[in-house]
């Protein structure tokens, strides 16, 4: 049985997450992990917040904080919304920690010794007053071609074009606001991509069949472009020094290695991280280091980062002509809109990971997102959207269903299992369709399909609906209690499973349902196919309670207040 290394996109440092990032990389690839444990697998989901680079730089100075002590605050801000959400990393690190910045620099020297990095001088923007040279996004300005004057010098955010510093009107610097710059020589190194690009091109080849088509085809549209030879230094304060005993003068200099030079090492950094807590029992190195046909590595992603994880890091990984673990599949996905428009950190646009937290339990929001991932194509979220998925598939579907059956029961049977007679034709029939429903759902987890494993899951909850609606226990008792209590026990059996089986998708409500009944031995952590048609894990006698209501139906007014307070109109 292969071992699964999971990895998500790296959430930047500089603020909380909203829903579209969330629903992008770190809850599906959850998801997936929760899941592979279940199934017995052995499994290592690693992520790690993003902390170099410009924007970190920029965030701590309008705070009036130390970069180090910004990120390392911003940090636990993000990992306490991530612990809310319920996401089980098995490590969550920081890019900024002493073991990514030794394995960077070793990807450097060896990328290095084998010609893959060339020292280069270029012109770049030069402020006197600050006393240094500006990084693109330290250099502000109006835009050239939609006139909006907080343009940064790599991009306009009101436009969206790609820009550069010197195309900027009236440049200022973000530091200091002088418009004092001059454009002076200056050395950096570069990863000389264009050499690789052959490589490359022959390992995206080979997982063509493999890899979902939006993260091809974005692949393959970067190869067409032609790889170029790419900066991958910078002229910051904060990051991964380039190292003294190969790159002497630059280092003294001061440069750094550019973020998305050391973001993607990360990965490996954070699992030597993982392992340093506990070196006599875990070895990163099993995970990342020529070990090709024991691990199956996936990658989690939103579409803007597939070009960095199928090209870029890829050349990097194959520069250092060393064995180290590279991508067998590429989840990637869409975009998450906020009623058609974007959703967009620095502008407040839609709804943030802790304001969701704020306002609704966890498994509410991981329930909705993933049921509605942008898999395909872009989705839109929007309240209406919301209210209704949570009021029809979690409050009236699911929720419903386990209230009614205990509930029901308590009062008929009292606060045990009910025994009743021996399950008869609608018990075989619901058994049968429970399990084709289970073989569904787990075919469309295996294959990466979360909205399809949403409707699969999403349909074993309504079979239970069908059967309590086809056996009607409430009028049943009335001439047949043997009967009634049949089915109660047989529903009661259904929310077991319910509770195994949703757990990759609500792991708390799956918590409370469990917990409903008393077993002093449920070690399960899947239901087989004949025990799903069987559906006796949870035999007569046995007690149970009756768990709080699982989720709240969502009123107009809950509606009205959350379109008032985030908005709620098209973009």
């Amino acid at each position: 049985m292969a071992r699964h290394l999971i990895t998500s996109a790296l959430p930047y440092i500089n603020g909380i997450k909203h829903l579209g990032n969330m629903v992008g990389s770190m809850l599906p690839a959850d998801v997936y992990s929760r899941y592979l444990r279940q199934r017995g697998h052995e499994v290592l989901y690693i992520c790690a917040t993003d902390e170099h680079g410009t924007p970190a730089e920029l965030a701590a100075k309008e705070q009036g904080l130390p970069v180090d002590e910004f990120c390392a605050q911003a940090h636990d801000a993000q990992k306490a919304v991530y612990d809310g959400f319920a996401l089980a990393f098995d490590y969550f690190g920081r890019s900024s920690s002493p073991e990514n910045r030794e394995i960077t620099q070793h990807f450097a020297r060896r990328l290095n010794e084998n010609g893959f990095i060339e020292e280069r001088a270029i012109r770049q923007v030069y402020s006197p007053v600050d006393g240094r040279f500006l990084p693109d996004r330290y250099v502000e300005g109006t835009c050239p071609h939609c006139g909006y004057d907080k343009a940064r010098g790599d991009q306009c955010e009101n436009c969206t074009r790609v820009l550069d510093p010197t195309d900027l009107i009236n440049p200022r610097s973000a530091i200091s606001g002088s418009t004092d710059l001059e454009i002076r020589e200056t050395k950096h190194l570069f990863l000389l991509q264009s050499k690789l690009e052959n490589e490359v091109r022959e390992w995206v080849a080979q997982h063509d069949k493999d890899w979902p088509q939006l993260a091809s085809s974005i692949a393959h549209k970067w190869l067409t472009e032609g790889l170029h030879d790419r900066a991958i230094t910078r002229d910051l304060d904060w990051g991964v020094p380039v190292p003294a005993d190969t790159w002497p003068e630059l280092a003294a200099e001061g440069k750094v290695f550019y973020v998305w030079f050391d973001a993607p090492i990360e990965y490996i950094g954070a699992t030597k991280e993982w392992a340093d807590q506990d070196p006599s029992t875990r070895d990163w190195k099993s995970w990342w280091y020529d070990v090709d046909t024991d691990v199956r590595y996936t990658e989690f992603m939103a579409k803007d980062n597939v070009p960095f994880h199928t090209v870029m890091f890829p050349a990097t990984e194959l520069g250092v002509r060393e064995p180290w673990k590279k991508v067998d599949y590429v989840k990637a996905f869409n975009w998450l809109t906020y009623y058609g428009g974007k959703f967009s950190t620095s502008q407040k646009r839609g709804v943030f990971t802790d304001q969701a937290l704020d306002i609704l339990p966890a498994d509410y929001w991981r329930y909705f997102l993933i049921a509605n991932a942008p898999e395909s194509d872009d989705s839109s979220f929007t309240w209406e959207h919301f209210t209704a998925t949570v009021n029809k598939d979690l409050a009236d579907t699911l929720g419903n269903f386990v209230n009614r059956v205990l509930s029901f029961s308590r009062k008929r049977f009292g606060d045990d299992v009910p025994a009743g007679g021996e399950p008869g034709e609608a018990e075989a029939k619901l058994g049968e369709q429970i399990a084709e429903l289970l073989a569904e759902y787990e075919a469309q987890m295996e294959a990466l399909q979360f909205r399809k494993a949403a409707a699969a899951l999403r349909a074993l909850w309504s079979a239970g609906n069908s059967y309590l609606e086809e056996k009607a226990p409430w009028l049943e008792i009335k001439t047949d209690k043997d009967g009634a209590a049949l089915t109660l026990r047989t529903a009661m059996n259904l929310i077991h499973l319910y509770s195994v089986v949703s757990e990759p998708f609500i792991p708390a409500t799956a918590k409370t349902m469990r917990e409903a009944f008393a077993l002093t031995e449920d070690t399960a952590t899947w239901v087989a196919a004949d025990e799903a048609r069987a559906l006796t894990a949870v035999p007569a006698g046995t007690p149970f309670t009756v768990p709080p209501v699982l989720f709240a139906k969502l009123t107009d007014e809950d509606l009205e207040t959350y379109k008032e307070r985030f908005g709620g109109t098209d973009a």
